[in-house]
């Protein structure tokens, strides 16, 4: 059993978890359209701490979406980890963002794509079976009609993240199920976070970095 403080700061949810033993016992998050982590995501730390009446010594492990997502979010969710992981020092996990988005879609049989908006018709998108095992890799994609009919001709996809929105007016595939307006979020972290903390997949604090996949562009 692992005490873990959960960080998701990839898109304008910022949410904040304490996971033991793989459930989630406090959560504090808010999605107001607005990037303000940097405002909230330490008061929230202070509040999901008193609500679970665990102590910040008492935290076995941070963990953090690692993204990919806002560059700006990611780099505040993982400054804010590594400082708690040198503060209180305990091991630093870090949670793929889309893996955890796609664990919010609970569907018998078929494919689940996790996707994020990257701007104009772009996305980050991954893709996942039922069963929450990743079937091709995370990459940034430009969307047209034809995305994904690899996938649709043959299972039902589910598409789920902020990214369905773009996709959903371009797709007209029967097997293509939207799931929209869920954002990656904390509730999620917890028992893939307890997975590594037993199998001490842990990153080294001191290097390492979010998972950008495309190099930042001030707007």
């Amino acid at each position: 059993m692992a005490v873990i403080l959960c960080l998701e700061t990839s898109t304008t949810n910022c949410s904040v978890a304490v996971a033991v033993d793989g459930r989630i016992i406090a959560l504090q998050e808010d999605n107001n359209n607005q990037y303000s982590h940097a405002e909230k995501l330490h008061p929230f730390i202070d509040q999901v701490l008193a609500k679970s009446g665990i102590l910040k010594s008492s935290l076995e492990a941070i963990a953090v979406s690692k993204g990919p997502g806002s560059y700006t979010g990611l780099r505040i969710g993982v400054s804010a980890a590594k400082g708690l992981c040198f503060a209180i020092d305990v091991p630093l996990i870090s949670i793929p963002t889309l893996e955890a988005l796609a664990h919010q879609a609970v569907i018998e049989n078929g494919l689940i794509i996790p996707m994020l908006d990257a701007r104009r018709l772009e996305v980050y998108a991954a893709v996942f079976s039922s069963e929450n095992d990743q079937i091709r890799e995370t990459k940034a994609e430009v969307l047209d009609k034809n995305s994904y009919n690899d996938y649709l001709e043959t299972n039902k996809v589910c598409f789920i993240g902020d990214g369905v929105e773009k996709f959903k007016v371009l797709c007209e595939h029967k097997n293509a199920i939207f799931m929209e307006d869920e954002l990656p979020s904390a509730k999620q972290m917890g028992a893939l976070a307890e997975i590594k903390y037993h199998t001490k997949n842990f990153e080294d604090v001191a290097y390492f970095e979010p998972y950008y996949l495309k190099d930042f562009i001030a707007g």
